[in-house]
């Protein structure tokens, strides 16, 4: 950690970006349609994607216009039926004069010519660039020093399906796209309000890749909102090609293995956030979302807790933060107890462990490290190979080494049982990127507990809750509620309390708008009932 933090303090010391060349004021528009094609070939040569459609219109075929868009990213039906058509048929019969054209191009084809629903003008040629690359079109006219851009985006994409890392037994079925405006659409469906705003960035020289923020502007604290953009708005990078690179880049200890936002694959669990305070980012190419801030609590949440009684949710809560703890320790404890403490397990255990250990020629550390080492290779294989044959690898290959590492000697038993444990323990964890935090963390623990035993284990858990403390993401504490007591929050932890009880959102986010429920404690609706049937024996 030590070292960490150092290089740390050095890359934020070199913080300076040397990157050759500067930053040169981009070409406009000019009334020569031939020069503007020009400079637009010249920054696209060698493209063979890039398609060029020069047309006449006008009573008499006078007026030169320049279609520019590239083939694979268009709907090639907007442009032949809404903008081909349009122009090139039905314009003749309004018979413009040249005159008119020239002063109000604009209007007269937004009003008269253009059928297509999202048009706009601009006068920036590398504005322009960025605009067909992304799946526009761009209409020259000559002798106009401004370019109409026309919505053309119809590229292939994939459909709408089931979120794959975060299946639920109740709820939406409904997961994100790599599309960032079907995403935006999807999470719009879930809140209608007026004041759900979703605002559009484009982050990385070269990729110029599409960036929303998702907030509520009433409830969202403004200066979370503002660190967030300052933090986007810093990063000066070639290409983000997923969110991971954003997740990377704008987080505040990136030498933690605890991830400090949350993503998700799903629309529901986006709108839940945003209207609790929080923000969620949507990357464009990426069917993942991520939500600021985040705490430890957060990521053992599941969408179905709130879909489910509190009952129910409560005990799904404490499973996954007990499986946690045995994903972390479970090898751990194993190593510690049959090399440093037998004296703590009961005489029966500790003779059956010690007749099944015989003959094996590893000490307890190796043999759970071999094990744990292979459970992993299976488990990367697994997700790697395509999904019959993964899950067939999973299964039978974890079986067959198993038992030939038993039959063969090299490891007892009881081993192959705790690492099974274990491994089903760490899928217990809602969230992809926490597991394998616990799964990283685990070797160090195994590290521990074969060097100094329990203590070994407990120096362990001092490091990792100082750790936690310290952790911050975005100003809210890594491990709040618990290190600001707070009893409305405490409710929503290792337990799940009666959906009524959240009448505030969370008081760590600090929201501008701090109440989201009326109070409807059930001695509430029992005092309405029992006040209507009073007045209906009255009106009796």
């Amino acid at each position: 950690m030590l070292f960490l933090g150092f290089f740390n303090k050095l890359f934020k010391n070199k913080n300076n970006d040397n990157r050759e060349g500067k930053d040169v004021e981009s070409p406009k528009v000019k009334e020569d349609i031939e020069e503007n094609i020009k400079y637009i070939k010249d920054m696209l040569k060698d493209s063979d994607d890039i398609i060029y459609r020069e047309f006449w219109v006008g009573e008499e075929f006078q007026h030169k216009l320049e279609l520019v868009f590239v083939d694979g990213l268009v709907d090639k039906g907007i442009i032949n039926e809404h903008v081909m058509h349009s122009l090139m048929l039905d314009s003749r019969q309004a018979k413009p004069s040249i005159d008119e054209i020239k002063k109000n191009i604009y209007e007269v084809i937004k009003k008269a010519a253009i059928t297509g629903g999202d048009i706009k003008e601009i006068d920036d040629l590398d504005k322009c660039i960025t605009s067909i690359l992304s799946g526009d079109t761009a209409l020259f006219l000559d002798g106009h020093s401004k370019v109409v851009i026309i919505s053309s985006r119809g590229w292939q994409m994939r459909s709408v399906a089931p979120p794959e890392t975060e299946m639920v037994v109740r709820g939406a079925r409904e997961g994100f796209t790599e599309t960032l405006r079907v995403n935006t659409a999807l999470v719009r469906r879930w809140i209608r309000d007026p004041k759900f705003k979703i605002k559009q960035m484009q982050i990385g020289k070269r990729s110029k890749t599409d960036i929303a923020l998702l907030y509520i502007d009433d409830i969202v604290n403004k200066d979370l909102l503002s660190l967030i953009k300052e933090r986007l708005n810093q990063i000066d990078i070639d290409g983000v090609l997923e969110s991971g690179y954003i997740e990377q880049l704008i987080e505040e200890d990136w030498h933690s293995p605890f991830p400090q936002m949350l993503n998700t694959e799903r629309p529901d669990k986006v709108a839940a956030s945003v209207l609790e305070g929080r923000i969620a980012i949507l990357i464009d190419n990426s069917p993942f979302a991520l939500i600021i801030p985040t705490t430890l609590a957060t990521l053992f949440q599941s969408p179905e807790d709130y879909f489910e009684r509190w009952m129910i949710s409560s005990l799904l809560r404490i499973l996954r933060f007990t499986a946690a703890i045995i994903a972390l320790v479970g090898p751990s404890i194993y190593i510690a107890f049959t090399s440093y403490h037998p004296g703590m397990i009961p005489t029966k255990l500790a003779l059956y462990i010690a007749s099944t250990r015989q003959g094996v020629p590893f000490p307890a550390f190796m043999e759970a490290l071999i094990m744990e080492a292979t459970f992993e290779l299976l488990r990367e294989a697994g997700i790697r190979l395509p999904v019959p044959i993964g899950q067939t690898i999973g299964i039978v290959g974890g079986l067959i080494i198993g038992q030939a590492a038993v039959m063969a000697g090299i490891v007892s038993p009881l081993m192959v049982i705790v690492v099974a444990v274990t491994a089903v323990s760490s899928f217990s964890i809602p969230s992809y990127s926490a597991a394998i935090a616990f799964r990283l963390l685990r070797f160090a623990f195994m590290l521990l507990a074969a060097v100094l035993g329990l203590y070994g284990i407990m120096l362990g858990f001092i490091i990792m809750l100082t750790h936690l403390v310290v952790l911050k993401s975005f100003g809210l504490p890594y491990l709040s509620p618990f290190v600001e007591i707070n009893l409305s929050d405490l409710a929503d932890t290792i337990i799940r309390a009666p959906l009524m009880v959240f009448k505030k959102r969370p008081p760590t986010l600090d929201t501008q708008d701090k109440k989201r429920m009326k109070d409807l404690r059930p001695e509430k609706i029992e005092s309405v009932e029992v006040d209507r049937r009073d007045n209906n024996d009255k009106k009796q």
